[in-house]
C-alpha cells in the first residue's frame, strides 16, 4: 500500500525543478494565484469550476479536499496544480487542477511540473497516477500525451461543469512500471530545452 501519509508530509515540502520551483498553497500565494487566473478568463469554460471573480474565493474555501501546489518561476506566480483522489486502498491518486497563466504556456513549466509531482508520488509508493481531461480541452490532452500518459478512455456525459456545459472526461495514466520511461523521456526533453 502506498504510503500517503508520506506523500501529504511531502506535500509542504518545497520541489524544485530546473527552472520552476512548487510550494504547497498558503495564505501567501492567494491575491497573486487570483491575479494569474484572471489573466485568461475564456480558458475557464473548459474547467468544472472558475478561478475567476466571485468564483476564486469559492474555490479557495474548499482547497482542504486537495493537495494545491502554486508553481514559482522565480518570485512570479505562473500556475498551479494538484493532487486529489488519494486512493490508498488501490494505490492511486490524480494530478490535475491544473492552470497556467498565458506567459507560461509552451515554455516547459508544465512538464517540470508534473515531473516533480509524478516523481513524489511514485516515491511514496503510488501505483496508478490518473488524469481527467476535458475532452474538448485539446492543450491539455496534448500536454498529458507528451509527459507519456496513456488513454484508458472516456467517461462520456461525466460531469457537469460550473457553465452547465455537461462534459466527456477523457482519463488518462502512468503506472508505476512505466514510470521509469516515462521519467527518462521528460529528462530528455528538459535537456534539450
Amino acid at each position: 500500500m502506498a504510503n500517503f501519509e508520506r506523500l501529504a508530509r511531502l506535500a509542504p515540502a518545497e520541489l524544485t525543478a530546473r527552472t520552476i520551483r512548487l510550494e504547497r498553497l498558503a495564505d501567501r500565494h492567494r491575491e497573486p494565484l487570483r491575479a494569474a487566473c484572471a489573466e485568461d478568463r475564456e480558458i475557464w469554460a473548459m474547467y468544472p469550476y472558475s478561478l475567476v471573480g466571485e468564483h476564486f474565493d469559492a474555490w479557495w474555501a474548499r482547497t482542504g479536499e486537495r493537495i494545491v501546489y502554486v508553481a514559482l518561476a522565480g518570485a512570479e506566480l505562473i500556475g498551479m496544480s494538484s493532487y486529489y483522489d488519494l486512493d490508498p486502498v488501490n494505490d492511486s491518486l490524480a494530478i490535475g487542477g491544473t492552470y497556467f497563466a498565458p506567459r507560461a504556456r509552451g515554455t516547459g513549466a508544465n512538464s517540470e511540473v508534473k515531473r516533480l509531482m509524478l516523481e513524489a508520488a511514485f516515491a511514496c509508493g503510488v501505483r496508478r497516477v490518473v488524469f481527467h481531461v476535458d475532452a474538448i480541452n485539446a492543450r491539455s490532452r496534448g500536454a498529458v500525451e507528451k509527459l507519456g500518459a496513456h488513454l484508458d478512455g472516456v467517461m462520456r456525459q461525466d460531469r457537469a461543469t460550473w457553465t452547465g456545459r455537461v462534459r466527456d472526461t477523457c482519463v488518462y495514466s502512468i503506472l508505476a512500471e512505466e514510470w521509469p520511461a516515462v521519467r527518462a523521456s521528460l529528462d530528455a526533453a528538459t535537456r534539450e530545452a
